[in-house]
């Protein structure tokens, strides 16, 4: 065996053991508390088990090798006091810093994946899920996962909070931030009814984000992943009291995994045209 196969094996065994985990945490949860009760296997979970592995591996390896090149450009270009500064600071402020770079990012890459058609193509994958539940977290097409997560990543670069070589604190403080956000990824996208009251304008739940996979209107709203505060201040933010009963895109998508993976690449299906629009659509809380 290569050391490239020992690593893949390596990788698909660790995601194999962190779904089981994730399954075993969630999957009660969502029956006894959730939104839309679903009978069985809902539909699509066995495709977004294969996103689950796929979106995992293939953005980690691609991600590495840009972060490494980023930071190269940015030692050579950037100069060092922004990098001298932050060094200087404490440990928590440097990891609550880190957070939020890395959300900003995530949030403008984000809302900019539902803003230019181009980047909907890809975004469009994830959202055409019409049954959500935690495993939707990882339903996405890798090149919008590369997008979106190296968006964060190079913001907390800028600012010297994410630098490969020697494992130190900084890179500790990176890998910690990617956990926790994917982590709340799987939460927010669970089919718990869950809500945190007041708290919701400053952490994200499932009830926040559910409203971002709503099928019609208001649509393009709820970008942050895990600090809703960033859509109150760039106005996007919206919570009514109800649940969304229709979640997906209006727009036709192909049904099997490799034409969902290869038409944003050579220009078909979703964001060919029009953005969707639509009515809002609720049910009671």
């Amino acid at each position: 065996m290569t050391p490239n196969q020992h690593y893949f094996f390596l990788e698909v065994r660790n995601l194999t053991i962190w779904l089981m985990a994730l399954s075993a945490v969630f999957i009660p949860l969502e029956r006894i508390c959730a939104v839309h009760p679903h009978r069985g296997m809902r539909r699509g979970m066995l495709q977004d088990a294969v996103y689950y592995y796929l979106s995992s591996i293939v953005p980690l390896t691609v991600l590495s090798v840009l972060n490494a090149l980023l930071i190269t450009v940015l030692r050579r270009y950037m100069p060092g006091i922004v990098g001298e500064m932050i060094g200087e600071l404490p440990l928590p402020a440097k990891a609550i810093l880190a957070f939020v770079l890395g959300e900003t990012g995530y949030y403008w890459a984000h809302r900019s994946s539902h803003e230019v058609p181009f980047l909907w193509r890809f975004h469009a994958v994830h959202h055409s899920a019409e049954d959500i539940d935690f495993l939707v977290n990882t339903r996405a097409h890798p090149i919008d996962m590369i997008f979106s997560r190296f968006c964060g990543i190079a913001l907390q670069a800028l600012f010297g909070l994410s630098l490969p070589g020697k494992l130190g604190a900084n890179q500790v403080i990176a890998i910690v931030t990617v956990i926790v956000g994917t982590t709340w990824g799987f939460f927010v996208h669970s089919n718990i009814k869950v809500k945190f009251g007041f708290l919701e304008k400053l952490v994200s739940t499932p009830h926040f984000h559910h409203w971002h996979h709503v099928k019609s209107g208001p649509i393009n709203r709820n970008y942050a992943s895990t600090l809703p505060w960033l859509d109150i201040a760039f106005g996007s933010f919206y919570l009514p009291d109800t649940w969304p009963s229709e979640y997906g895109i209006q727009e036709p998508i192909a049904p099997g995994l490799l034409r969902q993976l290869a038409d944003p690449i050579i220009g078909a299906g979703p964001g060919t045209g029009p953005m969707p629009q639509g009515e809002t659509d609720t049910v009671s809380s």
